[in-house]
């Protein structure tokens, strides 16, 4: 039976919304945003942060992206960063970033096929992440052109970020969907703790976007090794 794991989280049925987080889970975002990190930290005489402290840091938002890596080039804590410096850092990173998002960017694997099968099944589509809308859109528009998402919130969608659930009840708002129909899957502990906090259920891809920790200690619904498994 098509996408039998998520059937059985809904007995036998399918979800009625299905929203995805963005970074890490439909996409391998990090080197474009590492490159146009480095490139941030470079103006300023810094040292690059490089790929595998950026995936570290990446889930959160932008605003906590740079203000971690500007806590590593400077060697304090990132609550001691300097609001002056941190703004003009963001700014600088939102504008290099903007300018080229999708140069190194890649689907994760099964990422469009899973897509493309739960609409053809009459599954709505969202896409919930805390990356900027301008950013998202235009990522998206470049990779999943045809995903035909009925709702799209980025972290300065007004919705608020996860772990907070504002974004996930908007999308499920807009789609006029109740929780109980409603599916959350995304790889990060801020996926799971969104779900949670919005009464959904959630499904986790393993080797995401999680600082490094096993997305199993969140203890999500199910956690898969690839998003292929769901079809």
């Amino acid at each position: 039976m098509a996408h039998a794991l998520i059937r059985r989280l809904f007995d036998g049925r399918l979800p009625a919304l299905a929203m995805f987080d963005l970074d890490g889970t439909l996409v391998d975002s990090v080197p474009d945003i590492a490159r146009a990190l480095d490139a941030t930290l470079a103006a300023r005489g810094f040292a690059p942060a490089g790929r595998e402290r950026v995936r570290h840091w990446v889930g959160r938002g932008s605003r906590n992206l740079v203000r971690e890596a500007l806590a590593h080039a400077v060697d304090v804590a990132p609550q001691q960063v300097a609001e002056d410096l941190l703004d003009e850092a963001l700014a600088v990173y939102l504008a290099r970033y903007l300018e080229d998002c999708a140069g190194a960017t890649t689907l994760m694997p099964g990422a469009a096929a899973l897509l493309g099968s739960m609409r053809a099944a009459g599954v709505a589509l969202a896409c919930v992440t805390n990356k900027p809308i301008a950013i998202t859109e235009r990522l998206l528009g470049a990779l999943l052109p045809d995903a035909g998402f009925a709702a799209v919130l980025g972290g300065d969608s007004g919705a608020g970020v996860k772990p907070a659930p504002g974004p996930l009840l908007a999308a499920m708002a807009t789609t006029r969907v109740l929780p109980c129909a409603a599916l959350m899957i995304g790889d990060s502990r801020h996926d799971v703790h969104a779900a949670r906090a919005a009464a959904v259920r959630v499904i986790c891809v393993a080797g995401g976007y999680n600082h490094g920790e096993d997305i199993r200690r969140e203890a999500p619904d199910l956690v898969v090794d690839g998003l292929g498994e769901l079809l």
